[in-house]
């Protein structure tokens, strides 16, 4: 069951990539692509690409926040260069709408040059939202 949840949460991580123009290199849980090698010690979910620039995405789940090295792994990846030219690589962290306030608050604890290259993106089953209590007790106008 979790290794489902976090393939959605990586799939949707993909499609926040897409939105900002980033073409998908490697990604974790994809049938085609070819999974991301470590960054260091880290485990990353998605490396993309837009023209010149890079991009490495990451995924937050209940037990990464539990995690004591957290904090560790988002300024190591946050800081990260390219290889040949030294560009800075933008570091997308996806998180679910329960952990966002979390997030934000552990991101402000990064230094500024790792704020800069970190952004935070909601990522959202839209499945699940679409289904309010509000919505359960209403009549259906068409069947």
């Amino acid at each position: 069951m979790l290794n489902i949840v976090k393939r959605r949460t990586v799939d949707l991580l993909v499609q926040q990539f897409w939105k900002e123009g980033y073409l998908t290199i490697r990604r974790r849980y994809g049938t085609y692509l070819p999974e991301p090698d470590r960054i260091g010690s880290f485990e990353v979910d998605v490396i993309a690409k837009q023209w010149k620039n890079y991009a490495i995405g990451l995924t937050l789940t209940a037990d990464d926040f539990k995690n004591s090295r957290l904090i560790e792994k988002l300024t190591f990846l946050s800081t990260r260069q390219t290889k040949y030219s030294n560009k800075r690589v933008q570091l997308f962290v996806g998180v679910t709408t329960d952990y966002l306030e979390r997030a934000k608050s552990i991101v402000k604890l990064l230094s500024p040059e790792a704020k800069r290259n970190t952004k935070i993106v909601q990522i959202e089953d839209r499945d699940m939202s679409r289904l309010k209590v509000s919505n359960i007790g209403q009549k259906v106008l068409f069947s």
